[in-house]
């Protein structure tokens, strides 16, 4: 799995924040101010103001009624929630355009036999719902249909109806019922330059669809009123930063032409002291567990705490202390997605699927982290392209 992540994060670095728009410093801000009501209120640090929390442009008046169900579409969800909801809206356009009844997924993890069910993480009916009038959805494939019997098709992310047309349902109709798996040739989650039907589904599907079960849920809004509440001094607000140790050893993390993918336990701290945070800042890491290498950031950060400091005690046998790691993904994803201020130290599609939660809710106080060549620089200066720029899928979903 991790080298497939390091390839990935190879293809695709941070969006260069050094790429200029038009006019100076006040043109961006403006840029911020005008088009996602982000105005920059400094307190204690340079916390932004959330913006509004965006609509759906999408409605299911948009989608022509199902026709009879033709077949079904099963495939299973992996690597954890920034995989998941691309996965998702894939599995969804493929159903709506091959006109094919879509089996809800199982959850699998990275170790063979790592499987949950899909109601173990997510609202199964909420997701049922969500998808009526769509395409249909049921729980489990029909007794007499066998999973060897499944034509296996791989599907690139963001899969085009052509694609479908043209590669996927002649094996579709020749079998009746297929297996769909998504590859990633790169992470891709910029705006496209034209809308089409395909483009409302997985918007639908990749926004619209997914919610935490209760259990669950409930764990995520513990840990994030924990961490306001060790957050007094900032007024209650604090820092999520995806920073995993095992994927900055990952050789492919750097690359050797000037640009990097990736930032350490140590840059990062430096960059938040140069854009204005101080001592008393409260900073989340996704990092599992505690690792020596993290301490440079905790000397300058002292509130810096990983899963283990903030989930409640009668949770950690389930969520922290199985061998699945799946929990743990998923209390990542969602506490980034809430957050006050998130910055990815690792470049990836975890980063921009959780900026397009973000955008979505109106936060917009992404930080891509660099290299600051003076003593300080405004934090504006750092929010992300996805924002500034929307270019970001999450804006052609909502308006």
């Amino acid at each position: 799995m991790f080298v497939m992540l390091g390839n990935m994060i190879k293809r695709d670095h941070f969006d260069s924040i050094t790429e200029k728009l038009p006019g100076d410093v006040q043109d961006v801000a403006k840029v911020a101010e005008e088009g996602l009501r982000t105005i920059a209120k400094l307190s204690k640090g340079p916390w932004l103001e959330d913006g509004e929390q965006l609509k759906p442009c999408w409605s299911k008046t948009n989608f022509d009624e199902i026709e009879e169900s033709r077949g079904y579409v099963t495939f299973s969800l992996t690597n954890g929630p920034e995989y998941h909801v691309s996965q998702i809206a894939d599995a969804v356009v493929v159903a709506r355009v091959l006109r094919a009844t879509l089996v809800v997924p199982d959850i699998r993890g990275s170790k063979p036999g790592d499987e949950r069910k899909f109601e173990d993480v997510y609202d199964v009916n909420k997701f049922i719902r969500s998808l009526d009038g769509v395409v249909k959805v049921v729980k489990e494939l029909p007794e007499e249909i066998s999973f060897r019997n499944l034509a296996v098709v791989k599907v690139p992310n963001r899969v085009t109806e052509d694609h479908i047309i043209e590669n996927i349902q002649p094996i579709f109709k020749a079998k009746g019922n297929i297996r769909l798996a998504t590859y990633f040739p790169s992470v891709n989650m910029r705006k496209s330059t034209e809308k089409s039907n395909a483009d409302l589904v997985a918007c639908l599907a990749m926004f619209g669809t997914l919610e935490l079960q209760p259990d669950v849920n409930e764990v995520v809004d513990s840990m994030v009123e924990r961490l306001r509440t060790l957050s007094r001094k900032s007024d209650g607000r604090f820092i999520a930063v995806d920073l995993r140790v095992d994927l900055l050893d990952n050789k492919g993390c750097h690359e050797g032409n000037g640009r990097k993918s990736c930032y350490g336990a140590h840059e990062i701290a430096v960059f938040l002291r140069k854009i204005g945070y101080d001592k008393d800042t409260t900073i989340y890491l996704t990092q599992s567990r505690w690792d020596s290498s993290l301490s440079v950031l905790k000397d300058i950060f002292p509130k810096t705490y990983t899963k283990e400091n903030i989930t409640p005690a009668d949770k950690k046998e389930k969520f922290l202390d199985s061998e699945d790691s799946e929990f743990e993904k998923v209390i990542d994803f969602y506490l980034c997605s809430q957050s006050d201020a998130f910055v990815p130290a690792i470049s990836g599609l975890f980063y921009a699927n959780v900026a397009g939660k973000r955008i979505a809710s109106g936060k917009n106080q992404i930080l891509v982290p660099a290299d600051i060549s003076g003593s300080s620089a405004s934090a504006t200066d750092f929010i992300s392209p996805y924002v500034l720029k929307k270019n970001h899928m999450a804006h052609s979903c909502f308006c």
